[in-house]
């Protein structure tokens, strides 16, 4: 393959990656996701050095050490559209030579985790606990754009698009699994496990609706009746189908934690949001350097 032209590999005049204004070095193999800008701080202020700060638009960077492993901690902001850029741009700094624009032979896996905050469908689901997402079913249009069937669990999105019969909507969900490794890592009895729901809004998306009319008025209640060997979709949000989809097409490994904030059926939201998401970033690090990540 010939270098990448100047309006595909897009650079900074400082050499650095368009959106992210990140330069190779200045990521780390393992990457926390976090959607609010704000977030990253709260995760970079456990570390016990920070090598790297950069901002441009909605994308926060922070790179440093947490008893001695090194992470890095990045906003993409909401939705699977900046999951496109984001791990786009990630895999380009670590995997193609700036250089030469030319994609590197020997390939870097990266691992990336999400901490992030979601709404349950299931009433049984409290806010507040911790999930993470088995698998992600994408309600938007995300890989469609992609040669992604070898990457999808097509047992489970036949399963899934026979029982919703949402075509006649022009709606079909793609399902993709979760890192099994990072699942096991990052698997304990204060994590729950369910399939997440990845939709491209939070209102109609969502099946909210303040003044405009959804199409399916009971599209999470269709949603939490399904089961697909043993496994209910427990909750909803906007990035995780995207980076299980995204990293697995690349070659990295991508899992998805979530705080549940809504109770959707129960119509509650948690009054301590900021606490619960906090304790969450603890556990992650924990588990981070707990394991054979690097």
């Amino acid at each position: 393959m010939g270098s990448l032209g100047n309006s595909e590999l897009v650079l900074n005049p400082d050499g650095s990656i368009y959106h992210l204004n990140l330069l190779p070095d200045e990521i780390a193999t393992t990457i926390i996701t976090v959607g609010d800008q704000n977030r990253v701080a709260e995760v970079s202020k456990y570390f016990d050095t920070i090598e790297v700060k950069k901002s441009k638009r909605e994308f926060v960077t922070h790179t440093g050490r947490y008893k001695g492993k090194r992470i890095t901690a990045i906003s993409t902001g909401i939705g699977t559209d900046n999951i496109d850029i984001t791990f786009n741009e990630l895999d380009a700094l670590a995997n193609i030579d700036f250089q030469t624009r030319q994609i590197k032979e020997a390939k870097t896996q990266l691992n990336f985790i999400r901490v992030g905050t979601s709404g349950s469908i299931q009433p049984d689901i409290p806010i507040d606990s911790f999930l993470m997402g088995t698998a992600g079913i994408g309600f938007d249009g995300l890989l469609h754009f992609y040669e992604s069937g070898h990457v999808r669990n097509d047992e489970l999105e036949e399963t899934l698009n026979n029982y919703l019969g949402w075509d006649k909507h022009h709606i079909h969900p793609y399902v993709v699994d979760g890192d099994p490794d990072l699942i096991d890592i990052f698997t304990s009895n204060r994590i729950r496990l369910g399939i997440t729901g990845t939709n491209s809004g939070f209102y109609g998306p969502q099946g909210r609706s303040l003044r405009l009319q959804t199409k399916i008025p009971d599209f999470n209640e269709q949603l939490a009746a399904f089961s697909y060997q043993n496994q209910r979709v427990t909750n909803l949000e906007m990035e995780t189908a995207a980076m299980y989809g995204l990293a697995k097409m690349l070659g990295h490994r991508a899992i998805s934690l979530n705080v549940i904030l809504a109770n959707r059926p129960n119509k509650e939201f948690s009054i301590k949001g900021k606490e619960s998401i906090d304790c969450l970033i603890q556990y992650t690090l924990e588990k981070i350097t707990e394991s054979q990540l690097v």
